[in-house]
């Protein structure tokens, strides 16, 4: 994929208007009292609006929010497959349900956060959308209602793409979170106006794309989490161009399954251990170094007052689990990474929401913290880890985009960021 793509800074866009996919799909407080409770997407978009503003554009600015269902047959649908009772599945509360995914609250916040009103849309190409962005003038923004309140918007409608593509002269894409999906507001427009990258995916495509395409090395790839099969076609692409790869997380478990040992109730996928050995034969026969736990600290259940014991790898006893790395495993991931001139790291070591499970991501966060080399945290859990104890500001960049770093980081072409004007 070329990650060498045009950006707001190469394009003239003074007096236009400017159509700009943000990812505002905040977190919302859970009474339906529309407050938001981190802002983070919101200010994250602000470089890229405030430009566009100082370069004398008008802004409509467009996000999805959620996962709302677009009409009341498919609200009914499936909420009758959830077992509710058709009986009291009522038009009603579909549209509460939409309402509560509305963008206001974030029109509002973004308001507060520029020092401007936000014109707020009632509608993604209604009557409403139309109307206030025709009548949008320089240097004002507007927020047009949740995209997925369109039915076309996940299928990637060319009527409705292009009929947001009618309100706009330029298309700029900055919501790194969605670009692994082909729909209406993240590809479909590009096919109606010049599209070019905002300032965070411009950042992204930066680190996470000169980490893949020439990184200084060594390269060190950590990979963690629960699934081997939710990180298959990282671990094959990073062994093709990594030094050396660590593996954490419970996916660990299914690796020292495969080489026969122990894993009393660890997590376990049996269906992933041919593949788990195909890894580390292809580590072998690439010079890769492919590094797994030596040791593992286990919890007799699955809760954060759950006995504990460290055990060595492959020797879990029966009715106990594996939930983190132990402290040789710890001592071996930091020394991989002190030296190293790159280091991608996704998905924690353990089940770092336990404080009894938690150290073997806190002391990887922290020698990375510690290290001179280019440190990228590749979104999800493992920034979220970062961000919790206090490291972010001690990392290199940190991805806005968990499912598309994965994505990114897999080989995998993304459809928002192939749509874009190459330089």
């Amino acid at each position: 994929m070329n990650y060498n793509k045009k950006t707001v800074m190469d394009v003239d866009v003074a007096g236009k208007k400017v159509l700009l996919r943000c990812d505002f799909n905040v977190p919302m407080a859970k009474d339906g009292s529309g407050v938001i409770t981190d802002d983070k997407r919101i200010r994250a978009a602000l470089p890229t609006i405030e430009y566009l503003l100082g370069q004398g554009a008008a802004v409509i600015a467009c996000s999805h929010m959620g996962k709302p269902v677009a009409t009341f047959d498919s609200y009914v649908k499936k909420q009758t497959e959830k077992g509710k009772d058709p009986a009291t599945i009522t038009e009603e509360k579909w549209r509460k349900s939409l309402a509560e995914l509305s963008l206001a609250p974030v029109a509002k916040r973004l308001s507060e956060l520029l020092g401007r009103e936000v014109i707020m849309a009632a509608d993604v190409v209604g009557e409403d959308a139309k109307a206030k962005a025709a009548a949008l003038q320089p240097g004002q923004v507007l927020l047009l209602e949740n995209t997925r309140f369109e039915k076309g918007e996940t299928k990637n409608d060319p009527k409705l793409a292009k009929a947001m593509a009618d309100m706009a002269e330029v298309y700029v894409s900055d919501a790194f979170g969605a670009v692994h999906r082909a729909h209406a507001s993240t590809a479909g427009v590009a096919d109606y106006l010049p599209a070019v990258s905002g300032f965070l995916i411009q950042k992204e495509l930066d680190f996470i794309g000169g980490a893949l395409a020439n990184p200084k090395r060594p390269l060190v790839a950590i990979l963690g989490g629960s699934k081997v099969s939710s990180k298959i076609g990282v671990i094959n692409n990073l062994l093709e161009i990594a030094d050396t790869v660590i593996i954490g997380g419970g996916m660990a478990y299914t690796f020292s399954a495969a080489k026969g040992g122990k894993i009393g109730n660890s997590l376990f996928e049996a269906d992933w251990q041919d593949y788990a050995n195909e890894m580390v034969a292809k580590a072998a026969a690439k010079g890769v170094k492919l590094l797994l736990p030596v040791d593992t600290v286990c919890g007799d259940k699955f809760a954060p007052d759950a006995a504990v014991q460290t055990v060595e790898a492959g020797c879990i006893p029966d009715g106990w689990e594996g939930l983190d790395i132990g402290p040789k495993t710890v001592e071996l991931y930091c020394a991989a990474v002190k030296d190293a001139g790159t280091v991608i790291w996704n998905g924690p070591m353990g089940v770092f929401e336990f404080a009894a499970f938690a150290k073997g991501t806190e002391a990887v966060a922290e020698a990375l913290s510690k290290t001179d080399a280019i440190t990228i945290i590749g979104g999800g859990d493992s920034a979220a880890a970062v961000q919790q104890l206090g490291y972010a500001d001690k990392m290199t960049h940190i991805s806005t985009g968990g499912g598309a770093s994965l994505e990114f980081m897999e080989g995998k072409e993304l459809p928002g960021v192939a749509c874009l004007l190459d330089k």
